[in-house]
C-alpha cells in the first residue's frame, strides 16, 4: 500500500524519496525501456552499438536535445544488451547518483525476467 501502481508489465519501486516506474517491452532485436514518475513521454532516444565504434551512437528523437538523461541511459543499455535501445527517462531528478540507481534498478531487473530484455 501507498505507493502507485504500474500497468501489467510494468515495475514500480522508490528509489530515494521519489517513486519511479519503469517498462520495457522486448521488440524484435530491440528494446523499448520507458522511465518515469508520471505517465508521459516527455523524452526519446536511442542507441545501437556500431562496428567501428565501441561507444554505441545515441541520437534524441523526442524532447529537449540537451537533455541528455535518456541518450545517456540508452547508450549504456546498448553497450550491455547489444541491442538498439529506446529510452524514454522522465524524471525531473537527472542527478549522476540518482541515474546510476535507475541503470541498477534496470540491470536488477534485467537478470530477474530476462524475457522482458
Amino acid at each position: 500500500t501507498g505507493g502507485p501502481r504500474t500497468a501489467p508489465g510494468g515495475r514500480d519501486g522508490r528509489l530515494g524519496e521519489q517513486w519511479v516506474h519503469f517498462h520495457a517491452m522486448r521488440l524484435r532485436d530491440s528494446l523499448f525501456l520507458w522511465v518515469g514518475a508520471a505517465p508521459a513521454l516527455a523524452s526519446l532516444a536511442v542507441a545501437m552499438c556500431s562496428p567501428r565504434d565501441s561507444i554505441p551512437v545515441a541520437a534524441s528523437l523526442l524532447g529537449d536535445p540537451s537533455d541528455t538523461a535518456s541518450a545517456c541511459l540508452a547508450q549504456r543499455l546498448a553497450s550491455k544488451t547489444k541491442k538498439q535501445v529506446f529510452v524514454s527517462y522522465n524524471l525531473q531528478n537527472t542527478d549522476s547518483s540518482f541515474t546510476l540507481l535507475i541503470e541498477n534498478r534496470i540491470k536488477e531487473e534485467m537478470m530477474a525476467f530476462p524475457e522482458k530484455f
